[in-house]
């Protein structure tokens, strides 16, 4: 039988939950148990596939097409599986669900209520879909205490009534602020939070603190005194110089021993460490260094672009060096600044995106890097904006662009009607925005003596997607016949997935997104290529 582990939050938001939960599941990997990763999201949206990035963030998409919340690559790049659309669940899917079945008559004519049938359906989600994991560790979004996230707190409280208590593990995630006017350590918003907890129904049984430094020995006997936890299982997180020390940090804690303990399972493995600290070393100690532009909308949002982030940085890793990211708004970018602003760089991305807004901040810049020969990488928006700078500038359509920009244009780039998975054709649409996107894990068939070809050494490849538009195949003679090669494309022809250019030493447009698959034990190998061409550009 499963044993469940629920990873809460209190104080305030953004403590590091995801990470927590991805670290510790890491090592009770490595000690040879079988685990699965949850997050559960109290916000009434369906799911976070049309919430701003400055709301929510990325958007991360698993291989069957679900649109999740960001920790899910927290989870992805650190325990190495695989997330699917049953690991996400919110507030919007709960309650759709529950009306759907009312509607019905599934509940009798009974008056539908928060307990039991809110609850129940979050039970049913927590127990589905689960095939001898040895552990589950949920993440309850939210801090304790927001009305939003009480109906998944007290599922959670029935759940652990139902399987039974040695069966459940309860670890509460807050915050241990440093008062530098008066040199003292806080425990009041720690003892809170659990009080919060435990008027609610639960002890934590573990409590994580996130703190900025070494909490003394008195102050933990505090926290364990007043939120009645064991000393042992005060558990200090100091602010790591970078993530991939986390799980470092938390072993050095005896957080995955002190999990073990609870539930009286001896460890199968002795935990290996020596990957992360092989990767820390290249992150915090190399000398070298290569600058990588990201031009987009929310650069300056880190979170917006999470995957893309850590991937590039996984690149790095591969080539033993460090990323410095330069992020440029191109909603700013003029023409006449890009020489300056772009002079220090080693290479030059477009990510994904949506909307008319700095895009011809983005189109210039390929152009920059097209006709300087600096390395580029444009991901799926990215890659329609290059198609569109060569047909403007090289094939001279000169009102070449993309109908979800201007319906007038010329689609170079235009909504995709149909597409095909699994055998079956699935029909696209422009009226609503939720879920109607190509998404998920799609094939692609690589072109032989291809540049992507050499990178991927395969055929065939599996990458996820999260686009409505896509490139024109019928201007694909028009283009190559200019030298720039549809390398890629859906086994059926009709879609082009990759593009690249002849005579440029690394020029390509992927219309997938690759970072969702680039973890930093196993660094993607589009990135790996990219970064090399980026340090052999700085030469």
């Amino acid at each position: 039988m499963a044993r469940y582990i629920f990873v809460t939050g209190g104080v305030v938001s953004s403590l590091g939950k995801g990470l927590s939960s991805a670290s510790l599941a890491y090592l009770l990997q490595s000690r040879g148990f079988k685990v699965r990763i949850r997050k559960l999201d109290p916000y009434l949206n369906v799911d976070p596939g049309t919430m701003s990035p400055f709301q929510h963030g990325e958007v991360f998409v698993t291989d069957d097409g679900a649109e999740t919340d960001l920790d899910l690559g927290h989870y992805e790049r650190f325990s190495g599986i695989s997330a699917k659309q049953s690991d996400n669940i919110t507030t919007g899917q709960i309650y759709s669900d529950v009306l759907k079945k009312e509607r019905k008559g599934k509940y009798l004519g009974k008056t539908v209520q928060v307990i039991p049938h809110v609850t129940d359906r979050i039970k049913e989600f927590i127990k589905s879909d689960i095939k001898n994991e040895d552990f589950v560790i949920c993440e309850i979004g939210g801090t304790v205490g927001d009305i939003e996230s009480l109906p998944f707190i007290e599922a959670i409280r029935q759940f652990s009534n139902d399987i039974g208590k040695k069966n459940t593990l309860f670890i509460h995630l807050t915050l241990v602020p440093y008062m530098r006017a008066s040199d003292e350590i806080k425990t009041k918003p720690t003892q809170h939070s659990v009080k919060e907890l435990r008027s609610i129904g639960i002890q934590p049984d573990i409590i994580i603190c996130r703190c900025e430094r070494n909490i003394p020995l008195g102050q933990k006997k505090k926290i364990s005194l007043f939120c009645n936890v064991d000393i042992k299982n005060v558990i200090q997180t100091i602010d790591v110089k970078t993530i991939y020390e986390a799980p470092i940090s938390f072993n050095s804690e005896n957080l995955d021993k002190q999990v073990l303990e609870y539930f009286k399972i001896k460890s199968r493995k002795n935990v290996n460490l020596s990957p992360w600290k092989k990767i820390t070393k290249v992150v915090l100690s190399s000398k070298k260094y290569v600058n990588i532009a990201i031009i987009g909308k929310y650069v300056n949002l880190k979170d917006a672009y999470k995957s893309l982030d850590e991937a590039l940085v996984h690149g790095g890793i591969h080539n033993n060096l460090k990323v410095n990211l330069v992020r440029i708004e191109s909603d700013n970018l003029k023409p006449s600044d890009i020489k300056n602003k772009l002079k220090n760089v080693s290479a030059i991305l477009i990510p994904g995106g949506f909307g008319k807004r700095g895009t011809e901040g983005k189109i210039a810049a390929i152009r920059y890097a097209r006709i300087n020969k600096i390395p580029f990488l444009g991901i799926c928006f990215g890659m329609q904006m290059a198609i569109i700078e060569f047909a403007r500038n090289v094939l001279k359509i000169k009102k070449a662009s993309s109908s979800e920009l201007n319906p007038k244009c010329v689609p170079v780039v235009g909504l995709i009607h149909e597409w095909k998975k699994n055998g079956k054709t699935i029909k696209g649409t422009d009226k609503d925005l939720g879920g109607t996107m190509r998404l998920g894990s799609y094939d692609a068939e690589l072109l032989n003596n291809s540049l992507i070809r050499n990178i991927y050494k395969s055929r065939i490849i599996k990458e996820r997607h999260r686009h409505r538009y896509e490139v024109n195949i019928n201007y694909k003679n028009q283009f190559e016949k200019k030298g720039l090669i549809f390398s890629g494309n859906s086994p059926d022809k009709s879609l082009p997935e990759i593009i690249e250019l002849k005579n440029h030493p690394w020029f390509i447009g992927v219309q997938f997104h690759p970072e969702f698959k680039s973890r930093p034990l196993t660094p993607h190998p589009l990135f790996s290529s990219f970064i090399k061409a980026a340090k052999n550009h700085k030469k």
